[in-house]
């Protein structure tokens, strides 16, 4: 017995594509579902094995994927640019670009293994390795790469803090603060990470600080005792992601007077910190410095 809308389901999870449908059935319709395409012909004798097994696990996934057929003598194009030399061939595309795929028939428990990792979250250990490598990016200076590893994540975890936090810290060092504001908002308030922490703390030296540090420098020129105008520089480095050269005037300020202001050197060095990273240089050195300074 076929219940009410069974088979409109089904089309919808399983149809027959062509180049001419490519864009809409595979390309756009993954950027929701990923999308398994199978290349075949009539010919083919493993075609015949691997289709009805897809089909079967395509079904039993319940709308996690989709499967699109396309007959490669009949819509040559696609399979021309994605190099398809055998068949049957199998692509999976995820957000419009083919991730992973396989060649040759193959038995149902690894057809089923395939499906499960496509439509199932990612491992903990691939996210792991993906976010360890764009902090080691990230703290080699290497910004653009720090950047893709933590987009990377959250491609397969888009709540993931770690790469929020890691990503909003790329941003601020390229000096997009909206942007880093933006990803920092997407993580929940209560949400605790290092670098989380490090990118809130960094965003709120942007907001109180001046964005132009030639006046304050003239005015360190003119007087190297203006506290006032050491601090607002310190800030406005800070802002600018200089957080070496903001510790070094703030530690400055705190070696020549260290309770100025109700101690706001001090207080806006430790924000410095958190903004640079526990595990920075510049945090570490300027602790030891503030060690000295504060116990000599």
């Amino acid at each position: 017995m076929t219940l009410i809308g069974e088979t409109t389901a089904s089309e919808d999870l399983i149809k027959d594509g062509s180049d001419a449908t490519f864009m809409a059935d595979v390309i756009e319709a993954s950027k929701t579902t990923p999308v398994i395409v199978d290349f075949w012909a009539t010919w083919c004798g493993p075609c015949k094995q691997l289709t009805p097994v897809l089909e079967k696990v395509v079904r039993e996934a319940k709308g996690a994927v989709r499967l699109v057929k396309i007959d490669i003598d009949k819509n040559p194009g696609f399979a021309g640019q994605l190099r398809v030399q055998s068949i049957p061939t199998v692509y999976a595309f995820v957000d419009g670009q083919p991730v992973t795929g396989f060649q040759g028939a193959q038995p149902e428990s690894e057809i089923r293994r395939f499906i499960d990792r496509l439509s199932g979250p990612p491992p903990a250990s691939e996210i792991d390795e993906v976010l360890a490598q764009a902090k080691e990016s990230f703290e080699l200076g290497d910004l653009g790469g720090a950047a893709q590893g933590y987009a990377a994540v959250l491609q397969m975890d888009p709540q993931n803090v770690k790469a929020l936090g890691g990503l909003a810290r790329c941003c601020i060092l390229g000096g997009d603060v909206e942007q880093a504001t933006a990803l920092v908002a997407m993580a929940p308030a209560d949400a605790k990470d290092p670098d989380l922490d490090a990118a809130r703390a960094a965003l709120a030296l942007a907001d109180s600080a001046s964005s132009e540090t030639a006046p304050l420098e003239q005015r360190l020129a003119s007087d190297p005792d203006d506290h006032e105008a050491r601090y607002e520089l310190a800030g406005a480095m800070a802002a600018q992601g200089r957080f070496d050269q903001a510790a070094d005037h703030l530690l400055k300020i705190i070696a020549r007077d260290r309770t100025w202001n109700d101690e706001a050197a001090r207080k806006q060095l430790l924000t410095v910190f958190e903004a640079a990273g526990a595990t920075s240089d510049v945090t570490r050195q300027g602790r030891r410095r503030l060690s000295s300074i504060l116990f000599s």
